[in-house]
């Protein structure tokens, strides 16, 4: 290796220019952010910033630093704004060939997760990933970092500027919103989660068009979306088997949001992590540690492929320098033992031939939301478990329900996601599809939700049934495939097999299947880079 095994590292896939000298730990580090006069971030003139800084930048986290120690460059591949990829990448190229030295494109989610188990010593964490363009849930998987869940729509970060702009707020709003949540009072407002999965559109305007006082819309907003991001981050835990959480990007520097993960963690039992605030955010440090571990594991770039990639998900990265390949561990699983068991939500207790689902209160929503969730999610369980059976899907009987409780069947069986097979998989289509027949979204459809066995032997129960619905839209039933999809690739990747006899079950029960499928394809690039 060249030079002394340091990596310069520039960042600027949005609006912070800013780059880093990392050897054995971190050097220098130096930005230069763009503020735009007024609205939003405007990528061509966020780029012009960028050209105009770069050089000043790039100097400034240089300066002292003796350029023969200088081993390789790295810099923000995507995803990002175009314009300010290519006029980052333009002046990586120019360093490498200059200095005579590797190239490494760095995808910008990896190197936040990168930063993050560096400064935090943390091991393999499920990853919430909060910044302006993306909201995702990571977890480490067979030498990838899978997407266990994440936005549909628009970023968190970006919905809360958005927000915050429709209020007269300048540019970035989400500390503003913090600021003034801290005073309010929490409204109440839409809570859009599908299984792993979430929204953020309908919340942002409902709270645009709030009458209630900027202090209390706010608080609204916060709790609202914090509890969303904080709910589908411990389901994939609880799917997961892990027990390790790290939060990263932009938004988690949001000490509320950081508080509620921690409540969380706290009542799972899991450990949580959050970097310091010069990491969290976007900076050329993570681009310059994760060249620098890249460069280690020789992954360069040729300068003749160095072309960026707006819409580079962290899930195209193939993971090199890990030694471990990543595991789920669903031996520890929301798995039944002793007579109970503990999932995202509810306990679960077997009580002879019946089970008793409680839902659990969260120390980290606020009382007025969790017991609205609570109830809710308790009556749409028993109404639609029922209203299923009599559309011919098997599911449990139920015997009784209160207020955050139902008693039911006990059905016998394996989740599915412990038994992965074609056969399993394609009947587990056929019940997908005659729900869907029925007008019905489930809503969490996870590989943990469906029990293969119980009083019919390789055929499929759905159990879970606390985000259900009725809807007989394409767009509903294709986000609920879309879940189902996404979990079996975070946590069977290379499995495309079971896809394709998913696909086979759902058209043999439902005759629109084939409008739905092409629908999920539509759906799965929506979450790609969202600017």
């Amino acid at each position: 290796m060249p030079g002394n095994g340091q990596i310069l590292g520039i960042e600027g896939t949005a609006w912070n220019l800013s780059a880093a000298v990392f050897g054995e730990n971190l050097i220098s580090l130096y930005s230069d952010p763009y503020s735009p006069p007024n609205g939003g971030i405007h990528p061509r003139e966020a780029a012009q910033h960028h050209a105009t800084v770069l050089k000043d930048v790039v100097s400034k986290a240089l300066s002292g630093q003796d350029l023969d120690n200088i081993s390789g460059i790295a810099f923000s591949r995507g995803p990002g704004l175009g314009p300010c990829l290519r006029t980052v990448a333009t002046a990586a190229r120019s360093l490498a060939v200059a200095l005579d030295v590797p190239l490494i494109g760095v995808n910008h989610c990896v190197a936040h997760v990168e930063i993050g188990r560096f400064a935090c010593g943390c091991d393999d964490p499920i990853v919430l990933y909060a910044s302006g363009a993306n909201t995702q849930v990571l977890g480490f998987l067979k030498s990838r970092y899978r997407i266990f869940g994440e936005t549909l729509d628009i970023g968190l970060g970006n919905a809360l500027d958005k927000f915050a702009r429709s209020r007269g707020l300048p540019h970035p709003g989400g500390p503003l919103v913090e600021t003034y949540a801290k005073e309010g009072t929490p409204v109440e407002f839409p809570y859009t989660v599908k299984g792993m999965d979430l929204a953020f559109s309908g919340l942002m305007s409902a709270a645009k068009d709030s009458k209630a006082s900027l202090e209390d819309t706010c608080a609204g907003f916060q709790e609202t979306a914090f509890a969303m991001c904080v709910e589908v981050t411990e389901r994939a835990l609880a799917h997961s088997g892990k027990d390790e959480v790290l939060l990263v990007g932009g938004v988690g520097a949001n000490s509320r949001l950081q508080d509620m993960l921690k409540s969380m963690c706290e009542e799972r039992g899991a450990e949580f992590f959050v970097p310091e605030r010069k990491f969290i955010g976007d900076n050329g440090a993570m681009i310059a540690y994760t060249g620098k571990i890249m460069l280690e594991a020789g992954q360069i770039l040729p300068v003749s492929d160095s072309v960026v990639n707006p819409s580079y998900r962290s899930d195209d990265v193939e993971v090199l320098w890990r030694k471990d390949t990543g595991d789920i561990s669903y031996g520890k699983a929301n798995l039944i033992e002793n007579g109970s068991a503990r999932g995202a939500e509810a306990v679960v207790t077997v009580c002879g031939n019946n089970v008793i689902k409680k839902r659990l209160s969260k120390g980290y929503r606020n009382s007025a939301l969790d017991r609205r969730l609570i109830a809710e999610r308790t009556r749409a369980e028993a109404r639609l478990i029922s209203l299923a059976r009599r559309s011919g899907v098997l599911t449990p009987i139920i015997r009784d329900v209160t207020d955050d409780s139902v008693v039911m069947e006990n059905v016998a069986g394996d989740m599915l996601k412990l038994v992965l097979s074609e056969e399993n998989v394609f009947n587990a289509g056929i019940a997908v599809g005659r729900l869907h027949n029925g007008g019905i979204i489930h809503g969490d459809l996870t590989t943990s939700n469906i029990i293969v066995g119980g009083g019919a032997p390789g055929k499929c129960y759905l159990i879970d049934f606390g985000l259900s619905y009725i809807s007989s839209e394409t767009e509903s039933r294709g986000v609920d495939v879309h879940v189902f999809f996404q979990t079996l690739e975070s946590t069977a990747p290379g499995r495309d097999n079971l896809v394709f006899k998913f696909s086979e079950g759902y058209r043999a029960a439902f005759r629109d299947a084939d409008s739905v499928l092409e629908r999920v394809s539509e759906i799965k690039q929506r979450g790609r880079y969202l600017h």
